[in-house]
Order: C-alpha cells, then structure tokens, then sequence
C-alpha cells in the first residue's frame, strides 16, 4: 500500500493574494510561530499576517470531467500538489424535477392547481442544458473560479474528447470515410466495454476475451448499428452462429427482454459528458486563463506510462501533454455537492399535501443546517467531542452528524464553527 501524501495547503497573503501553495510542514510552523491564521478548513488554506510583493510561481490546474464525479488535480511544475473528486448530484436533481412534475399533474387532475396555467414557455434558449446536466457545468466551473481566487492559477487543462486514432491518423479524413474506417474498429469496441460493464451479454462472463457480436445477425439483415452490437464470449458466440436472438434465447425471456432493453439504451454516463464538455470549455474560457484541452486516450496512455493506478484525480493529472509526473499529493479531497436545501415553504407527503411546514428563519442561536462545527461536550450523558455537519432545531439541540454517527440532543452552547455552510460535504 502506497504511502498517503496530504495536499500541499494553500496561502494568501494580508491582502488575500494567492501565492504559491506550501507544504504542510511549513504550513504548520507559520500557525505555531503566530506569521499565519486559517482562513479556510476546506480547502485548508492559510492567511498571513503581512503583504508579499513577489510574484508567485504559477500553478496548472488540470480537470478530467466526469458525469458523476469529476477530478481535479493542481501540479507546480512537474510535481502533482493538490487533489480533489468532485461529486456531482445530477441524478438527485433529476428525481426532484421528477417528483415535483408528478405532484403538480396530480394537483392539475385534482382541479387545486396553485397558480395560472402557463402557455407558450416550450421554447428553449440556444444552448439549453437540462438542470442535471446545467449543475455539472456550473459545479465545476464554481470550483475553478475558487480555487483560482486560493492559488496563481495560469493554465487550465481540460480533457475534451475521446481518443480518435483514426482522425491523427489522417486530419482531413471526414464524412462517411471517417465514421467507417479504423474509429469503428477502436471507439465502438470502448463504448460496449462500458456499456455492457465488461462481461457477456449471454453468459455474463467476466475476466474472458470477448469478441463483438451483432444482437440480430448480419446474415439475416442486421446492421453496424451500436443500438445491434454486443459483447459476447467466444463459447456464447459460436454457439449462437447465425441465430436470430429471439430464436437463440426462446427459452430464456427475461435474458432477452434484457439484453433487447440493453441494446437500445445508450450509455448515460458518456452521453452527459458528451452534453456538456463543449459548454464548460466555453465557461473555461471566460475566465480568461490560457486554455489547452486534451483527448481521454492521451488520459489513459500518460497514466499507464507513468504506472499510476486508475483514479479520477491521476486521470486529472495526466490530462493533455504531461512527460513526467512527481506525486507529491495523493490524498484527495472528498467533495461532495449537496445543494443550499429547497425553497419550499411547508414539506408535502407523497401525495402532494401538506405535512410540515418550514421555519422562515434558517438560523439558529447563529448556526444553520449544513454548517460544519466543533462541539466539546463537557457533562451529561454525551461527555466528548464531534466534528462534523449539524441539523438545528428551533429548541437549540441540535444534531451532529459526526465519525461516531448520528449524535442527537447537543446543545447550542457546546458548539462552535468551523467551516460554514456553502453547498458541499468534505472529506477524505
């Protein structure tokens, strides 16, 4: 097991300058001779107590897109400094768009609609993103402002698109030349390994060589289509020779109500990456830094070169030109976007109604739900101290979601801030 290296800690100046991120040990002698105060827990950065003149050295900033988590990597030079894996919540947003349309199209039946019936809103804006997708963008693109305001950010890579060997091959290859040539033989092959996560679509074999196979057989009409390909063991697939699929699994229907779902389902993850890598390089761009992107099969060939293991941070790192890698931080910083809660003014049950209603203050005794704080408990029956993320309660005990777990009934005067509440979780 490798050694864990924590990130380098960023710092700024009595100004609030960034300068150049410093190791944690000399992070810990600025604290303890009094030159510096923490301005941030997350990430760890460190305020000094006088105004630098000097320049600092500039840092890169490096992010492999993803649709669930996204890496992001900070390399001075050629010395990997700061990590993080930035968890998206597009899926939750999804559900909650979906539970709000079913409760107002109940509400609509029932005849007890809230509000005028609106027309003439179907068009969308160019450049429409769905919600989900739009928070995939604007969550990276908040870290990036972020972390340009914490440290001398001056070139940013992105990783754009997947590796095309057919188009270096030849640049002006284009049209139907180019969607038949040697990317049908590469991309396609990629896209059925994770489509059909790896193992046979007939057996579900895992770990075995696994051959191409068209679901209904070019022999009696099937195409190239992606929507006809699978991946098949080579025992599965000669058995099934030239066998329509219907005919090959008669005796077993739900394996082929299944694989006929599966084929015609297309990859999700790839397909939300895909919808919005073109509108986060255009939201790279306003930042006004120097902007250079890079394909995912350059990501996977610098990662095995330089033997890394497969993370979302080293795909980060090894992002567009990288000849040398000196990993000096491999301990990521877990985070975790959790949203500002909702706008609703009262809860509702599964029908739609009524159950609770919401406090209009969302404060209390000067904390709020999300903050992360500190609590020393010094009597009573939960004698101790918890670190974590606390629920308040109009009473003033509150409930602090710590390493030990769910610690309930805490009271106000044992608790104090640490890290307020910005729409993440962190760990590591």
């Amino acid at each position: 097991m490798s050694i864990l290296k924590p990130n380098y800690v960023f710092v700024l100046d009595a100004n609030r300058k960034p300068l150049t991120p410093c190791k944690p040990s000399l992070a810990r002698k600025l604290l303890k001779v009094g030159k510096a105060k923490v301005f941030r827990l997350y990430p760890f950065t460190l305020l000094l107590k006088k105004e630098v003149t000097e320049d600092p050295q500039p840092v890169t900033l490096k992010i492999d897109p993803g649709s669930k988590v996204t890496g992001l990597a900070i390399l001075l030079d050629s010395s990997l400094i700061w990590v993080a894996e930035l968890t998206h919540r597009g899926q939750a947003i999804k559900t909650s768009l979906e539970s709000r349309r079913s409760l107002r199209r109940g509400r609509r039946s029932r005849h007890t609609r809230y509000r005028q019936a609106r027309f003439l809103n179907r068009t969308k804006p160019k450049g429409w993103l769905a919600p989900s997708l739009r928070h995939r963008v604007e969550t990276t693109l908040t870290w990036v402002n972020k972390l340009s305001k914490l440290a001398p950010v001056k070139t940013i890579f992105q990783e754009l698109v997947r590796f095309d060997l057919q188009k270096i091959e030849n640049p002006e290859i284009s049209g139907v030349e180019y969607q038949q040539g040697v990317l049908a033989g590469y991309e396609v092959r990629e896209y059925l390994l994770n489509k059909w996560e790896r193992r046979c679509a007939y057996c579900s074999a895992e770990n075995v060589p696994l051959q191409v196979e068209h679901i209904h057989p070019k022999a009696s009409g099937g195409t190239n289509r992606i929507s006809n390909l699978c991946l098949a063991c080579e025992p599965c697939n000669t058995k099934k020779g030239t066998q329509d699929i219907k005919i090959f699994l008669a005796k077993k229907p739900d394996d082929l109500k299944k694989i006929l779902a599966q084929a015609k389902r297309p990859l999700k993850d790839a397909t939300a990456v895909n919808s919005t890598r073109w509108a986060l390089l255009d939201g790279l761009k306003e930042t006004g830094k120097v902007i250079i992107t890079g394909s995912g099969g350059l990501t996977k060939f610098n990662r095995i070169r330089l033997e890394l293991p497969k993370t979302h941070f080293f795909d980060a790192a090894c992002v567009g030109d990288t000849p040398n890698i000196s990993v000096l931080a491999n301990q990521p910083l877990n985070i975790k976007a959790t949203g500002h809660g909702s706008r609703q003014m009262c809860r509702t049950d599964k029908f739609g109604f009524p159950s609770r209603y919401v406090p209009r203050f969302k404060f209390v005794k000067g904390f709020q739900t999300g903050d992360i704080i500190k609590a020393v408990v010094t009597s009573g029956k939960k004698v101790g101290t918890y670190t974590g993320r606390v629920a308040v309660r109009s009473s003033g005990s509150f409930n602090v979601s710590a390493v030990q777990g769910l610690i309930q009934g805490i009271n106000h005067k044992y608790c104090f801030s640490i890290h307020q509440k910005d729409g993440y979780n962190y760990g590591f």
